[in-house]
């Protein structure tokens, strides 16, 4: 097989003050640098600034950027499942923060890594990787708990599921698809468990990482969604699952009152 087409999804909203340099960044670097095909949709969703007028201005000088509006606000994972349902045409697809965290030439190296696995998982926590700025000390502490939960619940091997660069073949992404569910900053551990309860294989590689200035995220509330979300997960797995129907539209009470989209419902709305 040649070089494979890629597809780089960024999942986007209000991110006017950070998007723009990091499309720039990565239309450039694979027209200069990327022999196949590359093509980046930015997902971008319930945003109410100027992204969805940048992200036009960025396409008219690179063809290979992309945009996919929706109005309502659907949460990083709801834009991602709703890029990778849009994935159907490429070898392999990937996805990166609005703000770059990750930049090209180490996203572009997982691109690499990805010849012989199903999914490459970009990681701030195996040997190689190269961290310029530090999250605050408070973050990297709740980054450390809901880790502790990750492995608790799931008891995966993958040291850093939260990094925002993954990239995986798109028969991987698309046997799991179905699968998908949490919207909101979670849905990286669904991706991953989804995978692994499909057989396929996963590698973790370093990646060079800056924590950046000026996240819309609020942390603590973030956190709660999180944690809720990943608890949830381990209960979609679970022979109680049926058994918790009757509390299903206090769940969607509870999101709301957290300001986040709730999961999206499963299909025939049972565990897979």
């Amino acid at each position: 097989m040649g070089v494979p087409h890629l597809l780089l999804l960024i999942p986007a909203h209000n991110e006017e003050r950070r998007l723009e340099p990091t499309l720039r960044r990565f239309a450039a670097y694979a027209r200069d640098h990327y022999p196949g095909r590359f093509d980046l949709l930015v997902i971008v969703n319930g945003s109410r600034d100027n992204t969805l007028s940048l992200v036009h201005k960025v396409a008219r000088e690179y063809p290979a950027v992309r945009c996919l509006d929706i109005p309502e606000r659907i949460g990083k994972g709801g834009a991602l499942i709703e890029g990778l349902s849009r994935a159907t045409a490429c070898d392999l697809v990937g996805y990166v923060d609005a703000d770059g965290a990750t930049g090209p030439e180490s996203f572009f190296t997982l691109v690499d890594r990805c010849a012989d696995v199903d999914c490459v998982v970009g990681s701030r926590r195996v040997p190689g990787a190269v961290i310029h700025q530090y999250q605050p000390s408070h973050r990297q502490f709740a980054s450390k708990v809901f880790h502790f939960f990750v492995w608790l619940f799931f008891r995966m091997s993958i040291k850093d599921t939260q990094c925002g660069a993954k990239v995986m073949r798109l028969a991987a992404a698309q046997k799991v698809l179905p699968n998908l569910h949490i919207a909101d900053m979670a849905f990286d551990v669904n991706l991953l468990y989804a995978l692994k309860r499909a057989h396929c294989t996963m590698r973790e590689a370093p990646v060079e990482w800056t924590d950046h200035l000026g996240s819309t995220v609020r942390y603590f509330r973030t956190s709660l969604v999180m944690f809720l979300s990943i608890l949830r997960l381990r209960l979609v797995y679970s022979p109680f699952y049926r058994w918790l129907r009757p509390l299903r539209p206090l769940e969607g009470r509870i999101y709301a009152a957290l300001r986040n989209p709730p999961p999206r419902r499963l299909s025939g709305d049972r565990a897979p």
